[in-house]
């Protein structure tokens, strides 16, 4: 297949932005409520003994929950691959949707395990094929960048929160008050919305963005120098991870270690990746310099998501056991609050879209690295309201909603420092024919911070319960160190991306 050479642009704009950003909003919006939805109930689901659930314990199902939300941003690494090289951006969507869909329809049927693990990982092999290539297609909008492309951004970030908010509310509202595979269902009708507003608009406003694939190099030999260098890669990580396995080090046989394993295994390839495109990328000294910024960039957002997405695990166990959830005398679905974190970001995204257009106007510095900073300063903030949350649980009453209220309050704010700037920065900077697949580089970021995540809520079984406290701490600790870290390097990281802002 070749790459478009020319793209007729529809000038047609709401709001002063393509209306190709609004097809592409509403696509993103209807495969997040498939997503958050079904992620509200995962946990729960899995240690649920009462009401047909799967009835493990907490670490194990934990370690399942963390495995599941890793795979689904691991995968964008070979999805960005796939459209750069083979399919192109919209059909990798197109497809990816598709998957996702079945995925769920599968989870709709409580026929056992091993169905159950089937479609989750369907769902995940549609997710990793269609997440970062949504993505690049909003950064092809914009390829004048600035602040306008970080305000579109951040109006696709709406788009993203308001499919977790409708999700969140429906599918958390089926799974705990109707039946867990009622909530499942509703997950896929929601991606088959999401592919129709796709079709249907798709091919009228996006023109031929998105369907760009890496043209063959021809000259001298380079396509197979390029594949050796790739398969070379490749022999590495499977050498590395056999070793380990050999030595003892990785436990596959359980849940708890296949989890650990996969933390080693995205480190391993993200580490990997890195390498190999600096050193095999045919990148030359800008984009270099460039790639190491995105280094920066992916492992701050590790570590930012690590804590963000707790909401999933260790916060949804807090809120289901220690959290007062009367409301007026009806009891709030303990998974409502993961709307929290949706509803803060559709209420602050314009006001943050409309800040940066505002200080870029006037010339006023406040650069990328430094957003990054603000985000670890502001996660570790709302752990420290955790500890102090945890400390009162430990007494044995539940505790307001509004520790969680305001824990979700502060990283929610941190989220939106990180998130749509990353999503910007890594379609600025990175060189063109690795798009799709440093985008997916970003997300790898995004699946070890979870399994993190998973993992950390693996210790919240009613025998642990004393470690409460020291465990959020611990989350705080790292923000804001982190953070600290990353504001003494904002300067020489700025320099690096070579005037791109």
């Amino acid at each position: 297949m070749e790459a478009a050479i020319e793209k007729p642009v529809n000038k047609a704009t709401v709001f002063g932005h393509p209306v190709g950003l609004f097809v592409l909003f509403f696509t993103e919006m209807w495969e997040r409520f498939s997503y958050y939805g079904m992620r509200a109930i995962l946990l729960l689901f899995l240690i649920d003994t009462v009401r047909g659930g799967m009835g493990l314990n907490e670490p194990e199902g934990a370690a399942i929950y963390g495995i599941y939300t890793a795979s689904v941003y691991l995968l964008s690494l070979p999805g960005g691959w796939i459209a750069d090289n083979i399919l192109g951006q919209r059909k990798s969507i197109w497809y990816g949707g598709w998957i996702i869909m079945l995925g769920h329809i599968i989870l709709a049927f409580p026929a056992g395990p091993g169905l159950f693990y089937a479609g989750l990982c369907t769902v995940a092999i549609g997710t990793g094929l269609l997440k970062p290539n949504i993505s690049s297609v909003v950064g092809e909008l914009y390829p004048e960048g600035g602040a306008r492309k970080d305000a579109a951004f951040s109006i696709f970030y709406m788009g993203i929160n308001l499919g977790s908010l409708l999700g969140i509310s429906v599918v958390g509202y089926l799974g705990q008050r109707v039946g867990w595979h009622y909530g499942f269902g509703a997950a896929a009708v929601a991606m088959a919305l999401g592919l129709v507003t796709f079709r249907l608009l798709g091919q009228r406003y996006l023109s031929e963005y998105g369907n760009y694939v890496a043209q063959p190099k021809t000259d001298d030999g380079q396509t197979s120098g390029s594949n050796r260098s790739l398969l070379a890669f490749l022999a590495v990580i499977i050498v590395v991870l056999a070793a380990l396995q050999l030595t003892g080090i990785l436990d596959l046989t359980t849940a708890q270690g296949l989890a650990r394993a996969m933390g080693t295994i995205i480190s391993l390839i993200a580490l990997g990746y890195f390498i190999y495109i600096l050193t095999a990328g045919g990148l030359d000294a800008v984009e270099k310099k460039r790639v190491v910024v995105l280094f920066a960039f992916f492992l701050a957002s590790a570590l930012f998501w690590a804590g963000n997405e707790q909401q999933g695990s260790s916060l949804q166990i807090f809120a289901d056991r220690y959290t007062d959830l009367n409301l007026l005398g009806w009891e709030v679905p303990s998974s409502w609050f993961q709307n929290l974190n949706p509803a803060f970001i559709l209420i602050f995204s314009p006001v943050l879209a409309a800040l940066w257009v505002f200080l870029a106007n006037r010339k006023i510095g406040f650069s990328v690295p430094a957003k990054f900073a603000t985000s670890l300063l502001l996660l570790g903030l709302a752990y420290l309201i955790m500890v102090v949350a945890s400390k009162l649980a430990l007494t044995g009453t539940r505790t307001s909603p509004l520790y969680l209220f305001f824990t979700y309050l502060f990283f929610t704010l941190g989220e939106l420092f990180l998130s749509p700037v990353g999503l910007s920065a890594f379609s600025k900077l990175a060189p063109k024919r690795y798009t799709s697949q440093l985008m997916g580089i970003w997300f790898v970021g995004t699946s070890l911070g979870n399994l993190i995540a998973g993992l950390f809520a693996g210790g919240f079984d009613e025998e642990n319960v004393q470690q409460m406290p020291s465990m959020f701490q611990s989350v705080a600790y790292f923000g804001l160190g982190a953070g600290l870290i990353m504001l003494l390097f904002a300067k020489p990281l700025k320099k690096w991306m070579g005037g791109i802002d």
